[in-house]
C-alpha cells in the first residue's frame, strides 16, 4: 500500500471518513439526545434539537427515591468512579503490575456497584446492572480459564484428535442460539438452576467456549515452543512455565479474547430472557421500554441505552492497548 500525495484526493478520503465517522456516531447521539429530553420532546412529530435538557429520565431509571436525598451519594458515586478512572489511566506509572491496577480497579467498582443498594434506594433497573455484572465476570473468568488451557494444549500437542475437537467445536459454535436454547432451558428446569446466575453462565460459557478456544490457540501458535521449554530446562514444569512464561507474553492476546467475551455475555438477549424469570440482565431491562405504547418509554429506554454503553466504553478505553497489540499479534513476523 503506498501513500498518496495527490493533496486532493487526501481531502476527499478525509471527507469519505468524516462522512463515515457521523454516519457511525450519529445513531448514539440520537439517543444521547433522547435520553435528555422531556416525553413530548422526543415523540415530537418533528424532531426538535433546541430543548430543556433534564436528568429526570435517568433518575426515574435508576432511583426509587428523589434526586434530591440520592444527590449526596451520588457525588460522592462520581468521585469514586472518577478517581478509579484516574487510577486505571495512570496505571503505568504506578509501581505494580498494570495488570493487578486494572483488575484493583475492576473489583473496587464492583464492591460499589454491590454496596449501593444497602445506603440507597435503586430502582428495578440496578438489579439488572448487578445481574449483568454477576453473569459476565463469571462467564469472563470460567471462559477463559477453559479456553487458555485448551488453547495452549491444541497448539502445543499436534494430533488428529486435536483437528476433530477443532472441528467440532467450530460445529458447534455454528449452531443458531434457537437451536440450543431448549435443551439449555430443559437442563435448567431438571437439574433446578433455572432463573440463576449459575445456569447463564454456564450456558454463555458454552457457547462461546470455542470462539475461546480457537482465537487463544491462534496466539499460542505465534509463541514459540523454546521460550517455555528453555523455562522447563530450569526445573519449571509445563504448568509452571505455562503461568509464569506463557501468559505473560500471552496477555494482550488473553484481553482481546476476554473483550470479545464480556460483549457477547453482557449484550446476550437470548438466552438471558429465555433462562432466567426474575434475574433479567440490562439488554431484557431495555427491552421492556421499547415495546410499550407509554410515550415515555421512549425516553426510558434512551436512557437505558445511554447507562448500559458507558460501562463498556469506560472498559475498551482501559484496554485498548492491550486490544491493539492483541489483533496485531501475528501481522508481522521478525
Amino acid at each position: 500500500m503506498t501513500q498518496t500525495k495527490s493533496p486532493m484526493a487526501r481531502i476527499i478520503i478525509y471527507i469519505v471518513l468524516a462522512l463515515f465517522t457521523i454516519y457511525n456516531v450519529l445513531p448514539f447521539g440520537w439517543t444521547i439526545m433522547n435520553s435528555v429530553k422531556l416525553p413530548k420532546d422526543a415523540n415530537a412529530r418533528t424532531p426538535r434539537f433546541v430543548f430543556s435538557p433534564t436528568g429526570e429520565n435517568y433518575a426515574d431509571l435508576w432511583l426509587n427515591a428523589s434526586p434530591e436525598d440520592f444527590a449526596p451519594y451520588g457525588l460522592a458515586l462520581i468521585l469514586i468512579i472518577f478517581a478509579l478512572i484516574v487510577i486505571g489511566f495512570s496505571a503505568p506509572r504506578i509501581p505494580a503490575p498494570n495488570s493487578l491496577v486494572y483488575i484493583g480497579c475492576i473489583f473496587a467498582g464492583v464492591i460499589v456497584a454491590i454496596g449501593l443498594p444497602r445506603v440507597v434506594n435503586t430502582a428495578e433497573f440496578y438489579d439488572y446492572l448487578i445481574n449483568s455484572v454477576i453473569v459476565t465476570l463469571g462467564t469472563l473468568c470460567v471462559s477463559l480459564s477453559i479456553g487458555a488451557l485448551a488453547g495452549y494444549g491444541l497448539a502445543r500437542f499436534r494430533h488428529v484428535v486435536s483437528v476433530y475437537i477443532l472441528v467440532i467445536a467450530l460445529a458447534f459454535r455454528s449452531l443458531p442460539s434457537l437451536a440450543l436454547v431448549l435443551p439449555f432451558y430443559y437442563l435448567g428446569q431438571l437439574s433446578g438452576l433455572y432463573d440463576t446466575h449459575i445456569l447463564l453462565i454456564f450456558c454463555l460459557v458454552a457457547v462461546n467456549q470455542p470462539f475461546t478456544i480457537w482465537m487463544l490457540r491462534s496466539f499460542f501458535m505465534e509463541i514459540p515452543r523454546e521460550i517455555e521449554e528453555a523455562a522447563m530446562i530450569d526445573g519449571a514444569g509445563r504448568l509452571r512455565s505455562f503461568i509464569s512464561v506463557i501468559v505473560p507474553i500471552m496477555w494482550p492476546g488473553i484481553i482481546t479474547t476476554g473483550l470479545f467475551t464480556l460483549l457477547l455475555a453482557y449484550n446476550d438477549f437470548l438466552l438471558a430472557r429465555i433462562l432466567t424469570q426474575i434475574n433479567w440482565t440490562l439488554p431484557i431491562g431495555i427491552a421492556q421500554f421499547t415495546g410499550g405504547e407509554d410515550p415515555g418509554h421512549v425516553t426510558l429506554a434512551a436512557a437505558a441505552s445511554v447507562s448500559t454503553t458507558l460501562p463498556i466504553l469506560v472498559v475498551i478505553i482501559f484496554f485498548q492497548k492491550y486490544l491493539i497489540r492483541g489483533l496485531a499479534s501475528g501481522a508481522v513476523k521478525g
